[in-house]
């Protein structure tokens, strides 16, 4: 069966990993709610100082194609420090939902 999961994963399906980071945003111009995942093994860089680690995201939504950056500091447990966005806001999974449902 492990073997099938695998396979599942190749193919777009999504794994409640630890290693994955859900981001959800919304376009400051036209309102559209964006979902970004961005994986911790690649997409991280530690930070300066060595004791944490930073993510930058690029998201561009299918609405109007305003590109936002989100800039995530992380300590070394992976818990969020601090985070801003340029062109967006961050939105809660529950409010991304309700506006994908609506």
């Amino acid at each position: 069966m492990g073997f099938l999961k695998r396979l599942g994963a190749l193919f777009g399906g999504e794994d409640e990993n630890a290693d994955v980071i859900w981001l959800y945003v919304r376009c400051q111009r036209c309102g559209s709610v964006v979902r970004v995942r961005a994986d911790c093994r690649y997409d991280l860089n530690p930070d300066e100082t060595g004791t944490g680690y930073t993510l930058v995201k690029e998201i561009m939504d299918d609405r109007c194609y305003q590109l936002m950056r989100a800039e995530i500091h992380l300590d070394e447990n992976m818990r969020i420090d601090a985070q801003e966005i340029s062109g967006g806001t961050f939105i809660t999974q529950d409010e991304y939902e309700k506006a994908k449902a609506g």
